[in-house]
């Protein structure tokens, strides 16, 4: 994957940042058509495109009718940051989601995943019903926002970014041009 790879090839230190895309997702979710309705989006292109991009990386890509309110899940994301092995929830999340259309928004189904990667369910449920990540990501919001992030994913490195998902060798020469100017760490 182009993370671990950047991570191994320029000793890369990956921060999960949070983003509210469309946080005003019911709980129930919101059916992909009415959230694209008016706006002159070809979702069976935009899907056909997506597809390929995660084709060429190798990675899994299902096709979603709905979308969901992930904010449960960005606070256990962040949660998980500090626990042992707890960067694996990132991709389990991204599978559950992107690929098996799962209402992320659940927290049996969080739990489910927490448990999945070995994280403490217990540590999981009691984040998820006392909201304790919730400040976290309410700074990763304010941080997204003054970064004028847009779109997800978000590449940053120093003071440079690019949005979407990006080629190898784009993020490799995110990451250069900013180790070139001193804003990179290592």
């Amino acid at each position: 994957m182009r993370i671990e790879k950047l991570k191994a090839e320029h000793n890369v230190k990956v921060e999960w940042v949070h983003f509210p895309l469309h946080p005003d997702t019911p709980a129930e979710g919101r059916a992909l058509a009415d959230l694209f309705a008016g706006r002159n989006v070809d979702r069976k292109a935009m899907h056909a495109q997506m597809k390929a991009r995660m084709d060429a990386e190798g990675l899994p890509y299902g096709e979603r009718t709905m979308t969901y309110n992930s904010r449960l899940a960005q606070e256990l994301g962040k949660w998980a940051d500090t626990q042992p092995g707890g960067e694996a929830i990132h991709d389990a999340l991204f599978r559950a989601y992107f690929v098996e259309a799962r209402d992320i928004s659940q927290p049996a189904v969080l739990l489910e995943i927490a448990k999945q990667v070995g994280l403490s369910v217990d540590g999981a449920r009691d984040v998820l019903e006392k909201r304790t990540f919730k400040e976290a990501v309410d700074r990763d919001w304010e941080l997204s926002r003054r970064y004028g992030v847009t779109g997800v994913p978000t590449f940053v490195a120093g003071r440079y970014g690019v949005v979407g998902a990006q080629p190898y060798e784009a993020l490799e020469q995110l990451v250069r041009k900013a180790a070139s100017k001193g804003d990179a760490e290592g």
